[in-house]
């Protein structure tokens, strides 16, 4: 019988191929038996983004059984299921800082705790550790109308600065309320936009400026920015932004001074416009001496032009009940 002597060397190298074969075949990119899923939803500008795997019921029972009640959770299957904040935020009123967070849960029949992780790279909730924890809220579950084979998250009672994000499986949901302050965080998007090409154009300085006029937050940096606008090209748009937030901060004198000077170089359409997005910004509130005189000056300036007339009599006439004969008079006795 013939005995084969492998060389230090060579037999290194038959157990390096070897295991080179065996981890080859190991890495095979094969169907989750849980299929991987994604959801996202934008509030205002905040991007939240969920990723997480799909068990399915297959006849089992889930709640006590498959799923222990009181044993953290991993909301899903295979590795972490994450949720991602592209800002900051609040999840049941507590405040949670922008980032990917590992998602568990920790189901009970009444009541239900979800957990935001700092860890986000983990498989599953087996190496789970409570002092990694940036956030827990309690929340109660609710039945579902009809039973959901496929593990999901969801996005319900969407609102401008709120939704409840909510999982879904077997016959439960489980929903928490993830809501943002709109003002704050898009005040922040406007301040760094306009460090870029916004700064240069008077749109975006303007449009920045109507943000604060229309929330009657941080007027004061709103006028520099209506300011840097008219710098960059004076037009109505700008002028009477300005005039509106002179306004505001209750300045009078300068608002008066800003809208004459914006009615100078403007075009009927503009003042048509105008007029009209003041009239739904009042809310069929009593327009008070100063906007009913400017108004008036609005309209009279778009008959003259003789653009836009009838819009701007319709207006007129709904605005201050003043009757069309008397419009009609007026314009003639201009003449």
């Amino acid at each position: 019988m013939n005995t084969i002597t492998l060389q230090p060397f060579a037999l290194y190298i038959a157990i390096l191929g070897l295991g080179g074969t065996l981890a080859a075949q190991n890495d095979l990119n094969l169907p989750d038996v849980s299929q991987a899923a994604a959801v996202k939803q934008q509030i205002a500008l905040t991007d939240i983004t969920i990723k997480y795997h799909r068990p399915l019921v297959n006849g089992r029972k889930i709640w006590g059984g498959l799923v222990p009640y009181g044993k953290v959770w991993r909301a899903g299957a295979n590795e972490n299921t994450t949720i991602d904040f592209s800002d900051a935020v609040s999840v049941e009123g507590k405040p949670l800082a922008k980032g990917t967070y590992g998602l568990h849960m920790i189901p009970n029949p009444d009541s239900w705790t979800i957990i935001f992780s700092k860890t986000n790279t983990a498989w599953g909730s087996y190496s789970y550790d409570q002092k990694e924890d940036a956030l827990r809220v309690d929340v109660k579950p609710r039945p579902l109308a009809e039973n959901k084979e496929a593990l999901e998250f969801d996005f319900e009672d969407l609102k401008p600065t709120s939704a409840a994000v909510t999982l879904k499986w077997e016959k439960v949901g489980v929903p928490f309320t993830v809501s943002i302050n709109d003002a704050d965080q898009t005040l922040e998007n406007i301040r760094a936009q306009l460090k870029g090409r916004g700064q240069f154009t008077w749109q975006a300085l303007d449009e920045g400026a109507q943000f604060c006029l229309t929330r009657k937050i941080n007027l004061d940096e709103a006028l520099g920015w209506a300011d840097a606008s008219i710098q960059n090209e004076e037009r109505f748009d700008n002028l009477s932004t300005k005039a509106d937030i002179l306004k505001a901060l209750n300045r009078p004198d300068e608002a008066k001074t800003a809208w004459n000077h914006a009615l100078e170089i403007a075009k009927a359409p503009q003042l048509y416009t105008y007029g009209a997005l003041k009239r739904w910004r009042s809310s069929k509130k009593s327009p008070n001496g100063f906007r009913r005189e400017f108004m008036v000056t609005w309209l009279r300036r778009a008959l003259n032009l003789q653009e836009a007339i009838l819009p701007a009599r319709q207006m007129m006439r709904s605005r201050h009940k003043l009757p069309l004969p008397q419009m009609r008079r007026s314009k003639a006795s201009r003449r």
